[in-house]
């Protein structure tokens, strides 16, 4: 099977950067696989890319035909087929419009997999019919801004399948595209695959990790640790990441006075090393697609303190079995939930023990199974019908024919 994975920078570092290589590296042992990067930020990627996966770019400013001056004329352009309301709008331009709707263009058959609103988007206009076309949402309907829902609900109908990462996604998904005959399913991460150490749960290291944005709620897990270094004062907080919040989460960290229990960490492509020397994690987001850190620090046996925030948390954890859940945003519930792990070290071990066992349900093989299954069931389904109008569809107003998808660039020598 023919799999395609387009994202919009292969070259970054992040959660849907790293479980969308991970999923390419797991099929490629068993199909033709591509990853297709609209950006390039750096030589090479920051996360292992399988050598039986091709890499391609489409806007590499390192590519031989990058100062062309009708391409420098449209970099300095907004795109105009990403909607203003999506997240990453003004990381697109007219070039990478473009270079996106012609690589679309040039597709014939297999799947593709595109793994962000924008990239969804277009594939739902300028994919040909007869490729399998699958967009996997990586948050969740109701973190996208109305304006661009609106666009989803027009054009996701032309896909054959909408993949989300919860059950209550889905149900969200469903409520607009029900009808339409996109095919909906829930899908989650799956872990990197590797050994990991088992946490050191004797420990007096608390663990977060993730982005330094308002979505991470650090700011409420820095006020509820405050509570917990006053009754314990031989533990800290580690919270690996970066981010624009920093220099705001630095100042509450010394408004608060626990520059000597609250360290900002960084950001780190060795996570796994950190979550061994963990004794407790915890995830403290307002709102989640999924919260794939969570199953990651599980995997190592750590107990966790989460919010119940939407969406996943509350699909990931049993309550009192492999970790503690309390309500959305409830720093003094959360304050609670982490002083009760660090009190009580015989809790840890028995929650930690459970957590690892629900990580193995996230298995690198158990998920690619379920996109395997995914992926054939389209294709057995596809008919020579076009569906709901896709034929026809010219080239949209204000993209310019450039050329075709070039191979992977070259860098500057």
């Amino acid at each position: 099977m023919k799999i395609r994975y387009l994202i919009m920078n292969a070259y970054g570092v992040g959660g849907t950067i790293r479980t969308v290589i991970n999923q390419a590296n797991a099929m490629a042992a068993w199909h033709d696989v591509e990853l297709v990067s609209v950006f390039r930020t750096r030589r090479t990627p920051a996360f292992p890319v399988d050598p039986r996966v091709r890499l391609r770019v489409l806007a590499d400013p390192g590519g031989p035909r990058w100062r062309h001056p009708l391409r420098t004329l449209l970099v300095r352009q907004p795109s105009r087929l990403v909607p203003p309301a999506e997240a990453r709008h003004a990381t697109f331009n007219r070039y990478s419009d473009a270079r996106i709707a012609g690589y679309l263009r040039s597709l014939h058959g297999g799947v593709l997999v595109t793994t962000r609103p924008a990239l969804n988007l277009m594939a739902a206009r300028f994919a040909p019919d007869d490729v399998v076309r699958v967009a996997q949402e990586h948050m969740h309907l109701g973190s996208h801004k109305p304006e661009l829902a609106a666009e989803i609900a027009r054009w996701y109908p032309r896909l054959d399948a909408v993949v989300t990462l919860t059950q209550a996604d889905t149900a969200r998904y469903a409520a607009i595209l029900d009808g339409t005959g996109t095919e909906l399913a829930s899908i989650p991460n799956a872990l990197t695959p590797g050994e990991r150490r088992p946490a050191d749960l004797a420990g007096r290291i608390v663990v977060a990790a993730g982005r330094l944005t308002r979505q991470k709620g650090f700011d409420l897990l820095i006020e509820a640790f405050a509570g917990v270094a006053d009754a314990y004062p031989d533990w800290q907080l580690r919270i690996y990441g970066d981010g624009k919040e920093r220099a705001r989460l630095r100042q509450l960290i010394h408004r608060r006075h626990l520059y000597n229990h609250v360290f900002l960490m960084g950001g780190t492509t060795a996570l796994e090393e950190e979550f061994a020397k963990g004794a407790v994690f915890v995830l403290s987001s307002r709102f989640e697609g999924f919260g794939m850190v969570l199953v990651e620090a599980m995997a190592h046996g750590l107990p966790v303190a989460a919010f119940d925030c939407p969406h996943g948390p509350g699909e990931i954890v049993t309550h009192g079995t492999d970790g503690l859940l309390v309500p959305p945003c409830d720093v003094s519930g959360l304050a609670a939930a982490i002083g009760r792990l660090v009190a009580d070290e015989t809790l840890r071990h028995r929650l930690g023990s459970a957590a690892r066992a629900t990580a193995g349900y996230y298995a690198m093989d158990d998920i690619r199974l379920r996109w395997e299954r995914l992926f054939t069931q389209l294709a057995a389904a596809r008919t020579p019908a076009l569906r709901l109008g896709a034929a026809g569809l010219g080239r949209s107003p204000g993209v310019p024919d450039l050329d075709g998808p070039s191979p992977r660039g070259a860098l500057p020598r």
